[in-house]
């Protein structure tokens, strides 16, 4: 703002002309008189025009919107909050029962294996000899999984050299890497069996021990389970273990927990259990094992069957395709009439450069015409509307003649991709008819995979 008051350090000099009456001058004030104006003056020397009325009442109108606006916000999150705070209440405590009655249930579970383990471990015995033949099957079945096994990696191998856009994780491959993870499982299961007969053929004696400390790791993960299933919310002993939900790499499964302690009760058996539920046991492997395989390679001939008729049904509709284009007129015989519709496009525009010259050569000669002469006669805007003509012609047929180029461009790009695409599906063939389904007619016969000769 201006400065209204003018501070004086001394007194003003005496006036030398006596003081008289001066008329007032009058000025002309500038108003806002229109509508929706804000009254008095624009500006009123020393500070801006007012708000307006209108302007007031809006920003009220603001404040209690907002003001509505976030007390609505608040009881919506605080009521959001509570229902929240309950429903994670309710969750964490339905889950900390349930995982009291796991942990129950998994007690129940250990003291019964371990009053089976104390019961078993007074009748250990060793009747090892008709295991022998067990464990020759088991090896002979061994060695018959390293044929298709090796069939299998070498279909992977193979079809790994299919080319794009062939190269897909089709249902073939799904079932060859099927028949491979289960090769390698039942590999694994046959070793482990093998090694069972062995350990029972060589530590039947020694079962006692093992039995034993099974026993002992039972009791010992029974304490820790019942020490677990005591404690609660208000447990003094609890505190925050970060990195204990997880599973160990090592842990077993319920499964393989209780078919581990079957196994150390079934060997701790005396002479005809001991003998007679491992050799049943064998025989069950080999026979699932066996039966597994074949199913499996079953699956794998019926995808590789499905995936050529694929194969060819998509070749024959790409020759379809390459032989029959647009309004069933051939590819190859469209590209050539293509190819002649350029070049007579391209004649077309040629020819009409001649008339376009004679036309533009009158005009120029016209124009040298004398005085009076040069007249804009009616043979003078014929000749002008023909050059007009000839020029509008010539852009029509290049403008034709770009479109049609670039048709024989597209005709020509979808003839190699459709050439290309065949022979990619040749090639697919060769190596799913030819090399795959050519070398898996060598696949063991279901009882050489159950371990006979």
């Amino acid at each position: 703002m201006a400065q209204t008051d003018v501070l004086l350090t001394k007194e003003p000099a005496p006036q030398s002309v006596p003081a008289c009456e001066l008329p007032r001058k009058l000025y002309d004030v500038a108003r806002n008189t229109g509508a929706y104006t804000s009254s008095g003056l624009a500006t009123a020397g020393f500070r801006s025009a007012k708000y307006l009325v209108d302007e007031w009442f809006q920003n009220c109108y603001a404040r209690y919107h907002q003001a509505f606006a976030d007390r609505d916000q608040s009881e919506r999150q605080r009521h959001e909050s509570q229902q929240l705070a309950a429903e994670t209440e309710a969750l964490a405590r339905r889950t900390q029962e349930a995982a009291s009655r796991q942990v129950g249930a998994r007690l129940q579970d250990m003291h019964c294996w371990k009053s089976e383990l104390q019961r078993e471990l007074g009748e250990l015995g060793a009747e090892t000899d008709l295991l022998l033949a067990q464990k020759q099957r088991l090896q002979l079945a061994l060695d018959a999984t390293a044929v298709p096994f090796s069939i299998a990696t070498d279909n992977l191998q193979c079809r790994e050299r299919r080319q794009h856009p062939d190269l897909v994780r089709d249902h073939v491959e799904m079932e060859l890497l099927k028949e491979a993870e289960l090769l390698r499982n039942i590999q694994e299961l046959l070793k482990r069996t093998i090694m069972q007969a062995v350990n029972q053929i060589r530590l039947n004696r020694e079962r006692k021990e093992t039995c034993e400390m099974d026993w002992s790791d039972k009791v010992e993960a029974y304490d820790i389970d019942q020490t677990c299933a005591r404690y609660r919310n208000q447990s003094t002993e609890v505190q925050f273990y970060p990195h204990s939900a997880k599973f160990e790499e090592s842990a077993s499964t319920p499964e393989t927990w209780a078919r581990f302690t079957q196994e150390n009760l079934y060997r701790a058996e005396r002479e005809r259990l001991a003998s007679g539920n491992l050799r049943v046991l064998i025989d069950c492997i080999l026979r699932d094992a066996a039966e597994d395989l074949r199913l499996q390679c079953d699956a794998v001939n019926l995808a590789f069957e499905r995936r050529c008729e694929e194969l060819e049904d998509a070749r024959h509709k790409l020759t379809d395709h390459l032989d029959k284009g647009p309004s069933c007129v051939q590819t190859l015989r469209e590209i050539t009439d293509q190819e002649h519709n350029v070049a007579a496009l391209k004649q077309a525009v040629k020819d009409k450069e001649a008339p376009l010259k004679v036309a533009q050569t009158r005009l120029y000669q016209r124009s040298g015409r004398p005085n009076a002469e040069l007249c804009r006669d009616s043979a003078q805007f014929r000749l002008v509307s023909e050059v007009e003509e000839l020029n509008m012609s010539l852009a029509a047929l290049k403008e034709k003649l770009l479109e049609a180029e670039q048709s024989l461009r597209n005709l020509e790009d979808t003839r190699m991709s459709l050439e290309k695409d065949i022979a990619v599906k040749t090639n697919s063939l060769f190596i799913d008819r030819q090399k795959c389904m050519a070398h898996r007619a060598h696949h063991p016969t279901i009882l050489q995979l159950a371990g006979y000769r």
